[in-house]
């Protein structure tokens, strides 16, 4: 389908995007703009799991250990 194969290769770009700009933000110590990018390379790793992408190898390992995981619950 090439609707799915679009909708994936944008997908990927904007996780590389996303992992870019958090990769910057940290370089920079700007904690606002980190929280902010690795919120969005969240969401976006969270919209390829409920399509059913594979994601495996998109995300550098260190970039995801970095990367604080909140469940939503508290704070």
């Amino acid at each position: 389908m090439v609707a799915v194969d679009v909708f994936e290769t944008v997908l990927r770009e904007s996780i590389d995007r996303a992992q870019h700009a958090l990769q910057l933000a940290q370089r920079d110590e700007q904690s606002l703009e980190e929280h902010q990018h690795a919120a969005r390379l969240l969401d976006l790793l969270d919209r390829a799991r409920a399509y059913d992408i594979d994601t495996t190898g998109w995300v550098e390992p260190s970039v995801l250990a970095s990367v604080p995981i909140s469940t939503g619950e508290g704070a």
